[in-house]
């Protein structure tokens, strides 16, 4: 399959509707991966945070993010107050409980009575009498994916458990974020063809199907965009958004016109959800001219320095290292090449921004302290957002931004695209 397509050559997203499942036969893939995760991930990970007990509590309508990853379908919402209890066995299995007053099926064991006692006197008694050495809670200072639980649900568990137990609450935040951040197999599978339609989305957008020069506004395709993905079932996750460069117009000023014409390059950013998990892409179009038949040559070369920074940074990527050492070391290499950087890439999976460790973002290119100072980890993914200067001969030297988004899975191996890249810029 080609990295990206001429005006003509595009895939239709009517091409993919097929795979694109109805809501129930989604319920019944989420549920065997939840399944598949809790019981063969969540044990290697609890023992991994050495964590004896984990408790998330949440309320309908203020949800912890962790929570909603863990409910079964057909679950939306919390439901007035839910409580999921952890505990990891001298076995290696984990026990897995649930407090609230709505069963689970046999994804969580359902021990509260709602009918003879308080829910959270229920769970005082079911804490104590597994003696627990260390109790994760979602606090943290750093991220809101280890911070979900709120300050009312805080005090109300510490009053029920008394002072013995209430300090040996601790903090779950690795354990919240490395439940988010990993994939499993299973996942990973699936993931390919989940990006492919965002690719196939874009490539219809940026062909003469959608976007016609001189007529189309970039508020037409950002618009046709998110309503194809409403169309297709799809959940945005983000409105997407459509931009143009020019000689008459720079990247570093204000939009003078909005109206695409010959002579443009056009950037799209866009994301969805299915399956309960994000994508994120941009990519670019270059409207031809009367007479041309390719890009300019400055304008191809601004996309090579863009894909050799993606090479660059998927080079430092590495299982262990920090985000803010991947950092460092992409944007020096870059540097030492003649490459104008910018990286501000970020986990993808359950969220678009996802839990997990940051590497740069747009305004911090030295680094991104506590976010990127969690080391990587295996069988992650990432939207590689970047972006390179470049100055463009034949628009008078004026520097064009060339950014580029595209989703990836670090693995031991290292890391690799889930769904190709774009190494020519679409032509219309």
């Amino acid at each position: 399959m080609p990295d990206a397509y001429v005006d003509g050559s595009v895939r239709s997203v009517d091409e993919l509707r097929p795979s694109i499942l109805p809501l129930r036969q989604r319920a019944v893939i989420r549920n065997d991966w939840l399944r598949d995760r809790l019981e063969n991930y969540l044990p290697e990970l609890m023992k991994r945070e050495g964590l004896d007990m984990w408790v998330v509590i949440a309320r309908e309508y203020n949800e912890d993010p962790v929570i909603m990853s863990m409910l079964p379908e057909p679950f939306m919402y919390a439901r007035r107050r839910t409580i999921l209890l952890f505990t990891l066995r001298k076995d290696g299995t984990v026990e897995r409980l649930t407090f609230a007053r709505y069963g689970m099926g046999d994804f969580y064991k359902t021990v509260w009575d709602p009918d003879k006692e308080e829910q959270y006197d229920c769970l005082a008694r079911e804490i104590k009498r597994r003696k627990p050495t260390k109790i994760g809670i979602n606090v943290s200072e750093t991220t809101a994916f280890g911070d979900g639980l709120t300050h009312g649900e805080y005090t109300q568990l510490a009053r029920a458990l008394g002072p013995r137990y209430a300090k040996r609450l601790t903090s779950a935040e690795a354990l919240a974020v490395g439940w988010l951040e990993h994939r499993s197999q299973k996942e990973l599978t699936a993931y390919p063809e989940i990006v492919a339609i965002t690719h196939a989305i874009v490539e219809e957008a940026f062909s003469s199907r959608v976007t016609h020069p001189g007529v189309t506004t970039t508020d037409d395709v950002a618009w046709w965009m998110r309503q194809k993905m409403v169309d297709l079932g799809l959940k945005p996750w983000f409105p997407p958004t459509i931009d143009l460069q020019a000689p008459d117009q720079p990247h570093d000023k204000p939009a003078k016109r909005n109206t695409i014409q010959p002579g443009d390059l056009v950037h799209c950013d866009v994301g969805f959800y299915y399956l309960g998990l994000a994508t994120d892409v941009q990519r670019n179009v270059y409207i031809l001219k009367p007479g041309e038949t390719d890009a300019p040559k400055g304008l191809k070369a601004a996309l090579k320095d863009a894909n050799r920074l993606q090479d660059i940074l998927a080079g430092e990527m590495g299982v262990e290292k920090t985000g803010n050492v991947v950092l460092k070391g992409s944007r020096e290499k870059a540097m030492k090449e003649g490459i104008m950087p910018s990286i501000y890439t970020h986990p993808l999976g359950t969220h678009g921004h996802a839990a997990g460790t940051t590497i740069g973002l747009w305004d911090k290119q030295d680094g991104v302290p506590g976010n990127g100072d969690y080391p990587l980890h295996e069988d992650t993914c990432y939207a590689i957002e970047l972006n390179a200067k470049k100055a463009v001969p034949e628009w008078g030297g004026q520097e064009v931004r060339m950014s580029l988004e595209e989703d990836a899975v670090l693995t031991k191996e290292g890391l690799c695209w889930l769904s190709g890249r774009q190494t020519r810029l679409y032509l219309i």
